[in-house]
């Protein structure tokens, strides 16, 4: 049957190029889900959680639970903990990936994935965000500003820690720091601790 045999080379292809796929994507170049279902039984594509797939011998990325996750939420931002695990800011290692969606965004259906959504506003959605691609996945990231904005549910010492970090590695500013906070209005929290830990530099 040749369709099928086209529509494999196709999901071979995209999933190559895009390292992890949404069935939707798949669908949008004539991958039906018929097929995907017998590539997964075939053994020529995994399938990583509900419409998602890779191909079994793909490299893995040591974030790779972070292109999951972008996948799985398009619009969404890595933030807090998983933010500082990514800039290697902190020795905590989370259990799911902390993703940021606006107010009004939707939130899937828990499905056991691990994957914790916070909503920010959409303003504070665009702040201070770096893009990174993992697994030729495009992702979001977020810096150190916000888990101050978010103390109570990650804990302050996870927070203080990120910023001792960052400023140690050098990988921001105190001034950068200052206007991330600033933008994110939590500058007044965040400020006791930014002089502490520059006090003696």
């Amino acid at each position: 049957m040749p369709e099928p045999a086209s529509q494999r080379r196709i999901a071979h292809s995209v999933l190559k190029a895009r390292g992890i796929a949404r069935l939707a994507e798949l669908r949008a170049e004539g991958v039906t889900a018929a097929t995907m279902s017998r590539m997964e039984r075939d053994g020529e594509v995994l399938r990583l959680a509900r419409g998602l797939y890779q191909l079994p011998d793909a490299p893995l990325d040591a974030h790779h639970s972070l292109a999951e996750a972008a996948k799985r939420v398009p619009k969404g931002v890595v933030c807090l903990v998983s933010a500082l695990a990514f800039h290697q800011l902190t020795d905590q290692l989370p259990r799911q990936v902390w993703i940021a969606i606006g107010q009004k965004d939707w939130a899937r259906k828990a499905d056991g994935s691990p994957v914790r959504l916070v909503r920010f506003t959409d303003r504070l959605l665009t702040e201070g965000l770096e893009s990174h691609t993992v697994d030729g996945v495009p992702i979001k990231v977020f810096g150190v500003a916000n888990c101050f904005r978010y103390r109570n549910k990650i804990g302050l010492s996870v927070a203080i820690e990120g910023l001792q970090e960052a400023l140690r590695q050098r990988k921001t500013t105190p001034g950068e720091i200052a206007r991330q906070a600033e933008r994110g209005t939590v500058a007044t929290v965040i400020r006791p601790y930014l002089e502490a830990l520059t006090a003696n530099g």
